[in-house]
């Protein structure tokens, strides 16, 4: 086992730590209260090469390994997980899922474009009554020779509003169940493409969350994602590294509050000396930092074992059920630490704690990856 970074590790989270302090936190407090996506944030991101870290060259990526893309998302999410959920999305889910399973046309036309942050990607899943039960879609695409006529609503929509391509997934058989579903690429503005209201959210608010309506949508047959009935497969192997993304944003959610609650506590005194001095604020930090590392080896190994083609869904799923409960703990208790003033929004972690929330939640629940570990279990 090798638990040093190589210089390229070093040099991906320094730039995107020295980004994410000169960039974001400027104006981050702003953002969350009036939800106001980060368009010029993210655009820079693009330019950094942040928004497609793990693609090929050849598709104008990075071609960075998965260490280097949760050490950049760790970074990113200690200052705002709005712009690293955008960040995680567009990596994770649409850039992979193209380069993986997409045609040459469609990474053509699509992933160089994705890949420099030239533009953005969504995964649009879930629906009204198909969000952990992702089985139960109800959105249908029915096959007319040369295209295909979309219909239905989608919920959730990370990047809705600011995506100029959005993968969707869609049943094309619903005789066939979850075998009947397959996967499309549709873009912004195509006739019958409707972006619904923005979702007024306790957290990540400044992530642009909507709900998407597709009404005879003409989605070309060349736009469909491998097979028909591949759909389903191509969600769930997507998921697989998604949450690798997710765990490393909650990785960094928690991280973020841990070192805010550690600078205060050397500033903050209380009964003549620092909090810092009193073994009680000593155990809270102690038990953050534990967790934190504990949480960071598991993001580390899922990547790992992603880069060296091994089987990481196992992994994955645990470091993000375990990243995600450690970064609730952490935020939670540097609201604590810094007391009155925890919960005031000048001082970043009451808004930690907000953002923490949704990792429990989004790309997969916590009780979902309790499903995912046991059946690895019990296999």
């Amino acid at each position: 086992m090798h638990f040093d970074y190589t210089e390229e590790h070093l040099a991906v989270r320094d730039a995107a730590r020295d980004f994410a302090r000169t960039e974001l936190l400027p104006g981050v407090i702003e953002r969350d209260t009036e939800a106001k996506f980060p368009f010029e944030q993210i655009k820079k991101m693009g330019e950094l090469g942040f928004m497609g870290m793990m693609v090929d060259p050849k598709y104008n990526g990075g071609g960075m390994d998965t260490i280097s893309y949760v050490l950049a998302m760790e970074e990113i999410s200690k200052i705002d997980a709005s712009a690293s959920v955008s960040m995680s999305v567009n990596n994770s889910l649409v850039c992979w899922g193209l380069e993986k399973y997409g045609s040459e046309f469609q990474k053509e036309k699509y992933l160089k474009r994705l890949a420099t942050g030239e533009i953005i990607g969504a995964f649009c899943l879930s629906e009204p009554e198909a969000g952990s039960d992702a089985t139960s879609q109800k959105t249908a695409a029915e096959n007319k020779g040369d295209y295909y006529l979309l219909n239905g609503t989608k919920n959730w929509i990370t990047n809705g509003s600011s995506a100029s391509v959005y993968l969707v997934i869609a049943q094309t058989d619903a005789s066939k169940g979850h075998k009947g579903i397959s996967a499309f690429i549709v873009e912004k503005g195509w006739d019958g493409f409707v972006i619904g209201k923005k979702e007024d959210k306790m957290g990540i608010r400044g992530s642009d969350t909507h709900s998407l309506m597709f009404t005879d949508v003409k989605v070309p047959v060349e736009n469909r994602i491998g097979e028909e009935g591949f759909g389903f497969t191509f969600a769930m192997e997507t998921l697989n590294g998604g949450r690798i993304g997710i765990a490393a944003q909650a990785l960094g959610i928690a991280s973020g509050a841990y070192e805010l609650a550690l600078a205060y506590s050397k500033e903050r005194k209380a009964f003549g000396k620092t909090i810092s001095q009193h073994q009680a604020i000593q155990f809270k930090l102690a038990d953050m930092a534990t967790q934190i590392e504990a949480a960071r080896l598991m993001v580390l190994k899922s990547a790992w074992l992603k880069d060296v083609g091994k089987d990481y869904a196992h992994a994955s799923a645990m470091a993000k059920l375990y990243a995600s409960e450690v970064a609730m703990n952490v935020t939670v208790e540097a609201v604590q630490v810094h007391g009155g003033y925890g919960y005031v929004k000048e001082y970043h972690v009451e808004r930690l704690m907000r953002d923490a929330k949704i990792t429990q939640i989004y790309e997969g629940t916590s009780e979902i990856q309790k499903i995912v570990i046991s059946r690895g279990i019990l296999r």
